[in-house]
C-alpha cells in the first residue's frame, strides 16, 4: 500500500477513533458548560497545541521550499482565506450541534442526524463537479443504515432541535468540502491551526452575547476539556485535513463516520453500556461500508487503460 493510501485511510480512522472515544469527556462537560463557551475553550487549546507542533516541525525540516516574495504573499492569502472559511463552517456546525442537543434532541437521534453529512458531502460535491463512483454511493447508503441501527431507538420525528442538527450536518458537509478545496494549495497543520483560531474567536463572541460563562464550572471540567481540546480538536481535526489532501472527500467522510461505531464501543467499555443486537449489526454494516468505499471504480480503471 502506498504512503498516500495509508494516510488517506489510517488518518481518518484515527480521527474517528479519537472523536468516538472523546464522547465521555464531552458528555461530562455538556452537563456543566454551555455550548459556545465549551467550543471556544477547546478551540484555543487546539491552537496552542498546533502552534507547538508547527514550531517543532518547522525546526526539524531540513529542505524548506524556496519561494519568491510574490509566492509567499499568495500562499499567505490562500491560508487566511482557507482558515476563515474552514473556521467559520466548523464554528457554525459545532454550535448548531450543541444547540440542537440543548433544545431537547436525545443524543442517539442527534448522532444520526449529524452524521447525515455522509449523504450531503457527495450531494453537495456534485455541484462542484466531483464524481462519485457506484461503490461509494452504495457505501453511503449502507453507512446511513448502520448509523440508524446504532443511534435511533425511537420514532424519528422533526422538532426544533432536529432542525438545528440538520443545519449542523449541512455545515459539517460544507466544512469537509471547503477543506478538500484548500488542502490542495496550503499547509494542512497551519490551516488547522487557523481554522481553530477563527472558530474560537467566533465562539467567544457568541459566548459573551448569548451565554454566561461559569469559570468554576470550567475549572471543574479542566481534564475533560484538555482531552477534547488536545486530542478531539487539535489532533483529530488535523488528521482529517491531512487525510483529505488529494483524497476523495466522500470516501474520507465515510471513514470519519466510523466515529459512531467507536462511540458505541467506548460507551460499552468506559460507561459499561451494553450494546444491543441491532447496534452490533450497525457496527458490521459500517465496516462493510468502509471496506466497499475502498474498491476502485472498474469503469474508471477501464477508461484509464484505454
Amino acid at each position: 500500500m502506498k504512503h498516500n493510501q495509508v494516510r488517506q485511510i489510517v488518518f481518518p480512522l484515527l480521527a474517528a477513533l479519537i472523536w468516538g472515544t472523546a464522547f465521555v469527556a464531552q458528555d461530562i462537560c455538556s452537563d456543566k458548560i454551555e455550548a459556545m463557551t465549551f467550543n471556544a475553550i477547546r478551540s484555543y487549546i487546539a491552537v496552542i497545541v498546533l502552534l507547538l507542533i508547527i514550531f517543532i516541525f518547522d525546526r526539524l525540516k531540513k529542505d524548506k521550499p524556496q519561494m519568491t516574495a510574490a509566492e509567499k504573499k499568495l500562499s499567505r492569502k490562500q491560508m487566511w482565506i482557507g482558515g476563515i472559511c474552514c473556521g467559520t463552517a466548523l464554528a457554525v456546525a459545532s454550535n448548531f450541534q450543541q444547540a440542537g442537543i440543548g433544545a431537547g434532541t436525545d443524543a442517539g437521534k442527534a448522532g444520526f442526524i449529524t452524521a447525515l453529512y455522509i449523504v450531503l458531502v457527495p450531494v453537495f460535491g456534485l455541484f462542484f463537479k466531483k464524481k462519485v463512483s457506484l461503490p461509494v454511493w452504495i457505501s453511503v447508503v449502507l453507512a446511513v443504515i448502520a448509523l440508524y441501527l446504532l443511534c435511533i431507538n425511537g420514532a424519528l420525528t422533526i422538532s426544533s432541535g432536529d432542525m438545528l442538527l440538520l443545519l449542523c450536518a449541512a455545515f459539517f458537509a460544507v466544512h469537509i468540502l471547503v477543506i478538500d478545496h484548500f488542502t490542495q494549495t496550503v499547509d494542512g497543520m497551519k490551516l488547522s491551526c487557523l481554522q481553530f483560531l477563527v472558530a474560537g474567536i467566533l465562539s467567544t463572541i457568541g459566548m459573551f452575547i448569548f451565554e454566561h460563562p461559569d469559570w468554576n464550572a470550567i475549572l471543574s471540567c479542566a481534564l475533560p476539556i484538555l482531552y477534547v481540546g488536545i486530542f478531539s480538536s487539535g489532533v483529530a481535526y488535523t488528521l482529517q485535513i491531512l487525510a483529505q489532501k488529494d483524497s476523495n472527500p466522500t470516501v474520507v467522510t465515510i471513514l470519519l463516520s466510523m466515529e459512531s461505531v467507536f462511540a458505541v464501543i467506548s460507551g460499552a467499555i468506559i460507561l459499561h453500556q451494553q450494546m444491543t443486537g441491532r447496534e452490533y449489526l450497525g457496527c458490521v454494516l459500517m465496516l462493510v461500508a468502509v471496506l466497499l468505499a475502498q474498491i476502485p471504480n472498474p469503469f474508471e480503471k477501464k477508461k484509464v487503460i484505454e
